[in-house]
């Protein structure tokens, strides 16, 4: 699956807002938004008139790179929001908010999300006793989450657990430190998802 591998700090000040892409670093005074609260490039603080397309498409940007995916995957959640019933916002965050990368981060087994998908993707985390090398695998209601069984992964999972220790756990997620198990109790909620993102316009935008 692509990836984007360029500056993490210039996605954070495009958006005006922190993304925390860079994990524990996004709090500290090393946040290249707290040195440069504005956009990159040589005329970016000229820019002054945004339009209304402007304005929906930077919502659907922020919301792409909160939660690390590109154009081509972000439409199939998109497609698969509108099938499903109920609200079509709320149904795209619910699925972001369900990959287990995501999953991975806010049980706090992990220091950034792409430290998350590393992880992930060289195989260091099972769920329900079977390893899962995907990063967009979509957990379930009664799934569980653990680190492998491996010395070195367990060192890496404790590590994240104890600089992660202050960070809040969603209410659908049932983590266990000393354990290092993390279990889907339900499906995430509106109210559930920590990022400001206002879903209503991206539905606008990608509806057209």
């Amino acid at each position: 699956m692509a990836r984007y591998t360029g500056n993490k700090c210039k996605l954070c000040r495009r958006e005006g807002m922190k993304l925390f892409l860079k994990g524990q670093r996004c709090f500290t005074d090393k946040c290249a938004l707290a040195r440069r609260d504005y956009p990159p490039g040589v005329h970016a603080q000229k820019r002054t008139k945004v339009t209304e397309y402007g304005v929906r498409l930077r919502e659907k940007q922020k919301l792409k790179r909160i939660y690390g995916v590109l154009e081509r995957q972000f439409k199939l959640y998109f497609r698969e929001a509108e099938r499903l019933r109920g609200n079509t916002g709320e149904n795209l965050l619910m699925l972001l908010e369900r990959r287990l990368d995501n999953v991975v981060l806010s049980s706090g087994f992990a220091l950034s999300r792409n430290h998350a998908r590393q992880l992930i993707n060289h195989g260091h985390f099972r769920v329900n006793g079977r390893k899962v090398t995907i990063s967009s695998f979509q957990v379930r209601p009664g799934d569980v989450l653990e680190p492998t069984q491996r010395d070195g992964t367990k060192g890496i999972v404790a590590e994240a657990v104890e600089v992660n220790k202050s960070q809040p756990v969603p209410t659908w997620l049932e983590v266990n430190g000393e354990a290092m198990t993390s279990k889907i109790t339900g499906i995430p909620r509106r109210e559930d998802v920590p990022h400001p993102i206002q879903e209503q316009l991206i539905i606008e935008l990608c509806s057209k």
